[in-house]
């Protein structure tokens, strides 16, 4: 069955707290196995995949269960039903949900003032509480939209770059590396990038800032649907064993074929495949043709970054 949202999972908690004192990690296994949930249900992550989507709704509906007073928080991390939440489950309610803990004064008061702060400013309020019939967190709510921003960020950066003169892929390529600290300075990596001359590799960049190991780059700017199959990674591999090179990486704005990543698998060398959406993925991390916007931290295309000048 579906992961039951914290609306759902209200009751049963407040059921097992009513028991005694608990903590999340003591009843989450119990939870699961009442829903009857899968292992893949039971080990589903957010989009951030920092937390287990089972375990962050546990942890809201204990939020919202305190902030009605339906339970105690006797030492961090633990809890236990309070007199109140005694009472209702004595009054064996079906479900408990937004609206029944609208109705305890305390929850009432916080839940309006929180949902007030987030419609005046979209900050300053302890929790932005989704609307009653919503099924999932409010943490969920913000992950969803910070993946569906990431995708549209990534397909912005792509186009940006086909739209530029090759080039500007090629110092698109330094910046990245150098704010990933290879090259040591960006002049530096300037002229190492793209002064190989060899016909499979489009420049090489130090590993390191004292230049002790080396890494061969190939670019390929390619339109979407467009994949670099696994002669082009070929060649690449081919001028790495002519110049005695043991690191390489090739880069590039479409995707790679099946055979092409199935190659690089058991090389003696090591070559790194990056394709359209890691390129993006990595720009957005460095920060590399992307700024911060709000305090929340999400990025947007940075316009600036592609005007370019020559």
């Amino acid at each position: 069955m579906p992961i039951p949202d914290y609306q759902t999972l209200m009751l049963p908690l407040l059921k097992i707290a009513a028991e005694g004192e608990t903590r999340i990690p003591e009843l989450e296994e119990r939870i699961c196995n009442d829903f009857g949930l899968s292992e893949a249900e039971r080990e589903a992550l957010l989009p951030s995949g920092r937390q287990k989507v089972i375990h962050n709704r546990l942890h809201w509906s204990k939020f919202y269960l305190t902030r009605a007073g339906l339970m105690d928080v006797p030492s961090r991390g633990r809890f236990v039903a309070s007199p109140a939440g005694r009472e209702l489950l004595a009054r064996n309610p079906p479900r408990i949900d937004i609206p029944l803990l609208e109705t305890y004064p305390a929850f009432r008061e916080f839940y309006r003032s929180t949902r007030e702060g987030a419609g005046e400013n979209g900050a300053g309020a302890e929790v932005a509480p989704p609307p009653v019939t919503a099924t999932v967190t409010p943490e969920e709510q913000v992950e969803a939209a910070y993946a569906a921003l990431q995708a549209a960020l990534r397909q912005d950066l792509l186009a940006r770059i086909l739209q530029n003169p090759p080039a500007f892929f090629e110092r698109v390529i330094v910046t990245l590396l150098v704010a990933m600290g290879y090259g040591g300075s960006h002049r530096d990596a300037a002229q190492q990038l793209g002064r190989s001359g060899d016909g499979g590799v489009d420049g090489v960049i130090n590993e390191d800032r004292l230049g002790l190991d080396r890494v061969y780059v190939q670019a390929k700017r390619y339109a979407p649907g467009n994949a670099v199959g696994r002669p082009e990674v070929q060649g690449f591999v081919g001028s790495l064993v002519g110049l005695g090179a043991t690191k390489g990486v090739f880069v590039t704005t479409s995707a790679f074929s099946t055979q092409a990543r199935d190659f690089v698998r058991h090389l003696t060398q090591r070559v790194i495949l990056i394709d359209g959406q890691q390129l993006a993925d990595l720009m957005i991390e460095h920060n590399v043709g992307v700024r911060l916007t709000r305090a929340v931290e999400f990025k947007r295309l940075d316009e600036d970054f592609f005007t370019d000048e020559e």
